[in-house]
């Protein structure tokens, strides 16, 4: 019969710490359920509500800042805003608020996060009963 060590107990227990800690890391948002947009400045380089109208977006630069702040510039113009992630209906979602102007009013909601990069951030939603969607692209300038 074989003797079971300190030594032996000590190995086996620190191997399966080791395995059990081990935690998969790919930055992707499923793992992080508090979603953080990386910091400097972004642009929209796609809108689509029912039609392309990603230029009523063209020259406003984004930054989500600390403290879940938000902030479009447009030439002399800031507008501040806020931003917060959520998890909804088995979904990660990118909520957008601004108060004024109308096209960032038109881009305050609720975005469900279809992919997060250091550089890209692709969102849609479901727009209501009718089944239309709704998308939004950030890509980082």
């Amino acid at each position: 019969m074989k003797k079971i060590t300190f030594y032996s107990m000590l190995s086996a227990l620190s191997v399966f710490l080791f395995l059990t800690s081990c935690q998969k890391d790919d930055n992707s948002t499923d793992d992080n359920p508090n979603v953080v947009v990386q910091s400097g400045k972004w642009k929209v380089t796609y809108y689509f509500d029912d039609k392309d109208e990603t230029s009523d977006l063209n020259g406003h630069v984004f930054e989500f800042k600390s403290a879940n702040l938000l902030t479009s510039t447009k030439g002399s113009n800031v507008y501040n805003g806020t931003w917060s992630t959520t998890d909804d209906d088995s979904s990660k979602k990118l909520v957008i608020n601004f108060s004024s102007p109308d096209e960032l009013l038109e881009i305050s909601d609720d975005w469900k996060i279809v992919e997060m990069t250091d550089s890209k951030i692709r969102l849609e939603d479901d727009s209501g009963g009718d089944g239309s969607v709704e998308y939004l692209t950030f890509e980082k300038i």
